[in-house]
């Protein structure tokens, strides 16, 4: 598939090239996996001279050096006796003999096969200051590349000239895939979208897999659901490959919130542990691995976890809760499945909607988020308020409240007079505050435009698609 929006990216790839022609550079190229690292850094690269080294965990420091040695050789930079003994050896061979661009992919996996790299490429880095025409790019994972072998306590701290977090594409980028992939149909890229989000590397196996113009299910079933299905051990392969040994306490925690047990006592109480046993691992969920964030109410201080990967996210809700019968393939999975598949869209179009929210109705707001809180005075069980989405702009003193039903025909005074009544529980500038309501829906069976007074926005998945295609 053609190489879609990473402009910036390259830009600063091609940039990092030319300052390396005054001195040694050095640059990480770091993400989660699957945001299309490699294929950045290779499409950066098209027209210059390189030297690509993929550090397999699975092969031994000398069985990577013959691979090195064979592609020196090919290239001619050294001669056929020459043989490399070690890694400094390696790094001298390239110090007096070559020019150009030097990739260790997956560069973390040296923890694994030789951790001696880190203090020879160390060692490296300052006695060459000077050298020119020479420049580094490391690759690999969020976690293992900056958060170990980068971080302040690690050897090669300081030495990194620029660092480049991929993210995920952003939504206009997939639309452009989407095109080329002939699915045109908004509602089945949002679908598509609420799955894989930005990560391209899915939307290029709809291509690998000959699905060009299929539906969502259709993909769906040959991704996940068939035997032997494309993305069967995808995620199993992802967060073990973060976790390690440790993967049971994690498993169980990405359960529980993908299950709906968004707070700290609940997830304690579902994994049936005390709070304070597992409070490092979520923090190491959220700060270090990044598969968890928490989120706080847009007014007041109480905070729930959320998955942050929607495909981490889906599989943890549908596939890891039902694994036995999933991998029997037996029809009460597929029933729970496509019973619930519809709440699963619901949640990730709010995602969409706080995304974009900005845009949509081009107006600028200080906080977006969930509200929720507690009743006064209302008995236990009938005490609480949720809102989909809050919008506040503090210094105008704007609040806008936001109802998100992945449903057709709904009727927008039934939702707005709802809205309306959860708004009077929120506790914000009472007396001057300017209220608004916005409701977004697959279609509606009866619009409005104003409730009691409040303007109310009413967008179906043809305005939004009006929108965003003309904005984005």
């Amino acid at each position: 598939m053609e190489f879609i929006n990473r402009e910036r990216e390259v830009r600063v790839i091609k940039e990092a090239i030319k300052l390396s022609k005054k001195k040694l550079y050095s640059i990480v190229v770091t993400g989660l996996r699957r945001v299309g690292k490699t294929r950045l850094i290779l499409e950066s690269l098209k027209n210059y001279d390189y030297l690509y080294i993929f550090v397999d965990e699975n092969k031994g420091i000398k069985q990577l050096l013959l691979e090195v040695e064979e592609e020196l050789k090919a290239k001619k930079i050294i001669k056929e006796y020459v043989s490399i003994k070690n890694f400094r050896e390696f790094l001298e061979i390239l110090a007096d003999n070559y020019n150009g661009v030097v990739v260790f992919d997956e560069f973390q996996n040296f923890y694994k096969i030789d951790k001696s790299v880190f203090g020879e490429l160390q060692r490296f880095f300052d006695l060459y200051e000077g050298r020119k025409n020479l420049l580094f790019i490391f690759s690999g994972s969020l976690i293992g590349l900056i958060k170990k072998t980068f971080s302040a306590k690690a050897p090669l701290y300081g030495r990194i000239k620029k660092q480049l977090i991929l993210k995920p594409l952003s939504f206009s980028s997939i639309l452009q895939m989407c095109k080329k992939l002939n699915i045109i149909d908004f509602e089945e890229v949002l679908k598509l979208y609420f799955v894989f989000s930005g990560y391209p590397r899915y939307y290029i196996a709809i291509e690998d897999e000959s699905l060009k113009g299929r539906t969502f299910n259709e993909i769906i079933k040959r991704f996940f659901l068939e035997y032997d299905a494309v993305l069967e051990e995808e995620i199993e392969k992802i967060v073990t490959m973060e976790f390690g040994r440790r993967k049971r306490i994690y498993y169980a925690i990405l359960e529980a919130i993908a299950d709906g047990k968004n707070t700290l006592s609940e997830i304690a109480s579902a994994l049936n542990l005390k709070q304070t046993s597992i409070t490092r691992q979520i923090n190491e969920l959220v700060n270090f691995f990044e598969f968890v964030k928490w989120e706080q109410q847009v007014i007041g201080k109480k905070k729930i976890y959320l998955i942050n990967h929607p495909l981490i996210e889906f599989w943890f809700r549908f596939f890891y809760k039902h694994y036995s019968i999933y991998k029997r393939r037996e029809k009460r999975f597929f029933e729970l499945f496509w019973e619930e598949i519809n709440k699963f869209f619901g949640m990730r179009f709010e995602n969409f909607i706080v995304e974009n929210l900005q845009l949509i109705l081009n107006k600028e707001f200080t906080k977006i988020g969930r509200q929720w809180g507690k009743i006064k005075g209302k008995p236990k069980g009938q005490n609480t308020y949720e809102i989909d989405i809050l919008a506040i702009n503090e210094s105008t003193k704007h609040l806008l409240a936001c109802e998100c039903k992945w449903q057709h025909r709904v009727n927008a005074a039934k939702v707005a007079k709802e809205l309306v009544e959860k708004l009077s529980y929120v506790d914000w500038h009472n007396k001057k505050r300017k209220e608004s309501l916005a409701i977004f829906a697959k279609s509606f069976s009866k619009r409005i435009t104003s409730y009691e007074g409040r303007k109310v926005y009413c967008y179906d998945l043809r305005d939004l698609e009006r929108v965003v295609k003309q904005k984005i």
